[in-house]
């Protein structure tokens, strides 16, 4: 279990004997605010996909490199102290003739105490898929979405191919423990744009500032039409959206250090895009049942395949 998430218990545990208002509002309350907003336009979005000719990917694979044990209402307040899987997930874009890595989890010693289980193999694979890939994205700046890039064994060799953005480079103290080594990044030119970019025929990544200053979802048109949405930590379960409930404000406001406004009204647009566009799999950072829907649905293969 995460230091600070036994912190957040202990809090929690003080919370709970005092009772009253005090547990109510930082572990349990998680109305939506009437003026949460955030644009996300489908159409505008597929237009861009249109407009960039060339080949689109063919497969997504995923290696769940390592797992993390939360209570539930750290991640959807108000479900109560049963404790809930968070796998770690990388994913591998399999184009005709490349591939696109999107979250490279984290090694084995950047987890240290933190993760309840890894999976040596997995991660053999990704950082080994890694330096056969044209293109490397982040969702965010977390240690379990980052660290594996941090931590690659021959950055050198990954980074060029490596596609932080601004906000991302900026704000290393979010990725803690994860961390470059000093000079890394020493004349790195990181992306800048203002709310999509494509990335690569059939990728477009949609700035989404909340969770981290660098958050940031990425969709996926597939070369036969199916639609994916990778939201990063936007949502850490689909039940974020099925329910629109934030994590516990304890978690969010003092050690998370999110902007609650900005993630209240992404879950609020996603929610509203599954509505619309049932269609599009939506994929949340730490869903391991969806993952395993998706898989049963075609969309999604486990394992990594030999690098292109």
């Amino acid at each position: 279990m995460p230091k600070w998430l036994r912190i957040v218990l202990g809090v929690f545990a003080v919370l709970l004997v005092a009772g009253g208002a005090g547990y109510y509002w930082f572990v349990v309350e998680s109305t939506v605010p009437a003026n949460a907003e955030y644009e996300f336009d489908i159409g505008k979005i597929r237009r861009m996909v249109a407009a960039v000719p060339g080949d689109k990917p063919e497969k997504i694979e995923f290696e769940k490199v390592a797992s993390f044990a939360f209570p539930a209402t750290a991640i959807v307040a108000g479900d109560g102290w049963a404790q809930r899987d968070m796998p770690v997930f990388s994913y591998r874009l399999v184009y005709p003739e490349s591939s696109i890595i999107v979250d490279t989890a984290l090694t084995e010693e950047i987890g240290g105490e933190n993760v309840a289980s890894f999976d040596r193999e997995a991660y053999a694979r990704m950082s080994k898929a890694m330096e056969g890939a044209s293109l490397i994205l982040i969702t965010h700046e977390h240690m379990d979405h980052i660290g594996g890039l941090t931590g690659h064994p021959d950055l050198p060799a990954v980074l060029p191919a490596t596609k932080l953005t601004q906000e991302q480079v900026d704000h290393p103290e979010r990725s803690v423990p994860a961390k470059f080594p000093d000079g890394a990044l020493d004349g790195y030119r990181a992306l800048s744009y203002d709310h999509y970019e494509v990335a690569a025929p059939g990728i477009v990544l949609i700035k989404a500032p909340g969770h981290t200053p660098g958050s940031q979802m990425i969709y996926v048109q597939m070369a036969d039409g199916k639609e994916v949405l990778f939201i990063g930590d936007v949502a850490w379960k689909y039940r974020n959206i099925e329910v629109l409930r934030e994590r516990a404000r304890l978690v969010t406001q003092f050690f998370l250090r999110e902007d609650r406004m900005a993630v209240f009204g992404q879950l609020k647009a996603l929610s509203a895009l599954t509505e619309a566009e049932p269609e599009i799999a939506i994929v949340p950072g730490h869903d391991g049942e969806m993952v395993g829907n998706l898989v049963e649905a075609g969309l999604l293969t486990e394992g990594f395949g030999s690098p292109e």
